[in-house]
């Protein structure tokens, strides 16, 4: 007799399972909330709230992770780990529903908001750009600039038509086209001189792909933004969440165009080496829950927002592998996520390509968007992934 572990992580997988063993069809519905544990972190929840949750969890078959001072009072507080299936999940929201004590209801309606968003999947931003996590696009980088960091993604007027079209017969979603080399140490040019290098090639492109081409502007310039919009740019992809120029805020709000929300500390002229940060996760929550709030409070639909954690961008080593592991803790958002690590330090030689190509198998199916140099290589590596989660037992 053999007996040995398989790999379920979705739920084809459990129905692939369930068809092979020739289980009761009518059982499906109870079974597949069970094949996976989900967990849910929270910080300083009251001690009383902790042993209640705990002690829910454990009725359900489930269990909580709380500091060891919970079950003696010595401790006001604890950080907790929920753990459990989508159905005792579930159970224990409706149990929450009568209980305002202890902290529980804001405790209720986070969880509550948190379990219906990461089951979010798929996006009709509008009627050209549908992002699935389930399939992972590449939006490829065309770099208008003499300084950008990785040489091979410079290009002229001259030469954007075929860069172009380049990238999208190697099975580019997005083009994304930037004005000003937003590398560490980089000098920053002025609107004037931004505008001048990007509107041209924007309305070339236009003129030669016509409306089906989807093109992204990267500046954190409004007056940019605005001028991009107006020459044919669909979506914004600001590297500084609208922490660099005032008037992004509103201008993206009153554009209502889709817009790329990176988390960055400091600017791209003055990031030096980054110690890190104690919790970057935690950091990333809170930074994205304010900006958010901030865009749809300018008017900004919440549907135009997709979420970048800014790899690279005055994170140490550690933060960065942190937040690639811990990807879908961006999912509470309930918005598509992209990821720009493409030749990053971290990823080792940015003349090489194999670290690029870990993280971008590691990413597939779990990220709406990869932003990247090397479209083929990439889809490559995108597709193997895919095809490896979606093969049926």
């Amino acid at each position: 007799m053999n007996i040995y572990p398989l790999n379920i992580s979705s739920q084809q997988d459990i129905n692939n399972i369930c068809a092979k063993i020739q289980t009761d069809s009518r059982a499906l519905a109870y079974l597949s909330p069970k094949y996976k544990i989900l967990h849910f972190y929270a910080e300083n929840i009251d001690y009383r709230a902790a042993a209640f949750l705990k002690q829910e969890l454990l009725s359900r078959g489930g269990d909580t992770i709380v500091t060891k001072h919970v079950i003696d009072g010595k401790s006001s507080s604890s950080n907790i780990l929920l753990m459990g299936t989508s159905s005792q999940i579930k159970s224990l929201i409706q149990k929450l529903s009568s209980m305002d004590c202890w902290g529980l209801k804001d405790l209720r309606e986070s969880l509550s908001r948190s379990f219906t968003n990461i089951n979010i999947n798929k996006w009709h931003i509008n009627s050209k750009i549908t992002l699935d996590n389930d399939n992972t696009k590449l939006m490829a980088i065309i770099n208008l600039t003499p300084d950008s960091f990785y040489e091979g993604s410079r290009v002229n007027e001259s030469q954007i038509i075929n860069t172009a079209q380049k990238f999208l017969n190697e099975g580019a979603y997005i083009l994304d086209i930037g004005a000003e080399s937003t590398r560490p140490g980089a000098a920053q040019v002025d609107s004037e001189e931004e505008i001048s290098r990007l509107i041209p090639a924007l309305k070339i492109l236009r003129r030669e792909f016509g409306d089906k081409l989807i093109i992204s502007v990267d500046t954190y310039k409004a007056l940019t933004a605005r001028s991009a919009i107006d020459s044919g740019a669909d979506i914004i992809n600001d590297i500084s969440g609208f922490s660099l120029d005032r008037d992004m805020l509103t201008t993206i709000a009153k554009l209502n165009v889709p817009y790329i929300l990176s988390h960055i500390e400091g600017t791209p002229s003055n990031m030096k080496e980054f110690e890190g940060h104690e919790d970057i996760i935690n950091t990333l929550q809170v930074y994205f829950t304010d900006k958010i709030n901030a865009l749809e409070q300018a008017g900004l639909r919440r549907e135009n927002i997709i979420l970048d954690p800014g790899l690279g961008f005055a994170k140490s080593e550690h933060d960065n592998f942190m937040i690639i592991k811990h990807i879908e803790s961006l999912k509470v958002f309930g918005l598509p996520i992209m990821t720009g690590h493409s030749r990053k330090r971290f990823t080792g030689d940015k003349n090489e390509i194999a670290g690029t190509l870990a993280v971008s198998s590691l990413l597939a199916g779990r990220v709406s968007l990869l932003r990247v140099h090397d479209v083929r290589e990439n889809l490559l590596a995108v597709s193997v992934s895919q095809s490896i989660h979606e093969s049926q037992f």
